[in-house]
């Protein structure tokens, strides 16, 4: 039997499958349903930081007397983060397995000290997921990279914790960012954040909600960057997010660099079922080409030489519309 065990922002799962932060892991009795069909960790939903704030503004009445105002929009901040710890505390009774806290956050805000509240309850992990389009006019080049690292300095401040960095994919070069984020003590970094997916009804003249779930073309954007990242940025864990509709998008993860993958999409097209399923053909996959562990194929296909790989991907580019009419 090969061994599926791996190494994952400094903690050991059992398997590579982790379920991603999404409506699947907001409820204890979700992840313990999770565990059991065999996931090798779960990351909770995320905490959002503008719905905490939205909440507290729309009752924060400006009218009501200021120290009542104060207190109701610290009431509702309270109550929504006792809300989590408990989410924490409780899947951690009924899962044997990581279980990583979430933070969707695009501030550098006094909240994030409840990073270390989030450490107390017992999660073995957090990731921070700072998700936003740059859409100033006048904007300073570089600011938003900035404020990945400048949150991330604030938490690792605070927690002692893995932090995972989980980006977007609108970052001009996301290699610089992944090695300021190593050096600023990130254990893992995934790759990629979806987007809120818009489409428009030509016969309503109305702005539409596109596709929730992402597709199997979306792994490929993921396999490149994973592939160079791990070449250039060696000494730091990748989790695969986006495009794995199926388990061979799993081993293509692995062979890219990646430690683990993060899966959510289709689970809800599916079922739980797929978790096996993957662990199942991951294995035997391994066996057929006398794969002993993780690490004998982690990586192996990923970019071997970082600096040349703007003349790899132009040389293909042409080399594949040269051919074709």
């Amino acid at each position: 039997m090969a061994i599926l065990e791996t190494t994952y922002a400094g903690l050991k799962l059992k398997n590579p499958i982790i379920i991603s932060s999404s409506g699947l892991t907001d409820s204890v009795a979700k992840n313990q349903k999770l565990a059991e069909a065999g996931a090798g960790a779960i990351v909770l939903k995320s905490l959002f930081e503008e719905q905490i704030m939205m909440e507290a503004d729309w009752m924060g009445d400006p009218n009501m007397y200021p120290e009542g105002s104060d207190y109701l929009v610290g009431y509702i901040r309270e109550h929504k983060l006792g809300e989590y710890l408990n989410l924490i505390k409780e899947s951690k009774k009924v899962c044997e397995i990581p279980i990583i806290a979430s933070i969707n956050c695009y501030q550098d805000a006094d909240w994030i000290d409840f990073a270390k509240q989030i450490e107390e309850a017992g999660a073995d992990a957090l990731e921070v997921n700072i998700l936003a389009l740059q859409t100033e006019v006048h904007y300073a080049y570089g600011s938003f990279e900035q404020r990945h690292i400048d949150i991330l300095r604030h938490i690792k401040k605070t927690i002692k914790i893995p932090v995972i960095m989980k980006l977007g994919d609108n970052l001009t070069n996301p290699i610089a960012l992944i090695d300021q984020l190593y050096a600023n003590g990130a254990a893992a970094v995934v790759l990629f954040n979806r987007f809120y997916q818009p489409d428009i009804n030509i016969e309503k003249l109305t702005q539409v909600s596109g596709n929730v779930f992402s597709n199997e073309a979306d792994l490929a954007k993921t396999l490149r960057w994973i592939g160079i990242a791990s070449a250039s940025v060696r000494n730091l864990d990748y989790a695969a997010s986006g495009g794995i509709h199926s388990p061979e998008g799993v081993v293509k993860a692995i062979l890219a660099g990646a430690s683990a993958v993060e899966i959510c999409s289709v689970i809800y097209q599916n079922s739980y079922s797929v978790i096996p399923e993957y662990t199942r053909f991951l294995n035997l996959w391994m066996e057929r080409k006398g794969m002993r562990s993780i690490s004998q194929f982690k990586g192996i296909l990923n970019v071997s030489d970082p600096k040349g790989v703007n003349t790899f991907e132009r040389t293909q580019f042409l080399r594949y519309f040269s051919s074709r009419e």
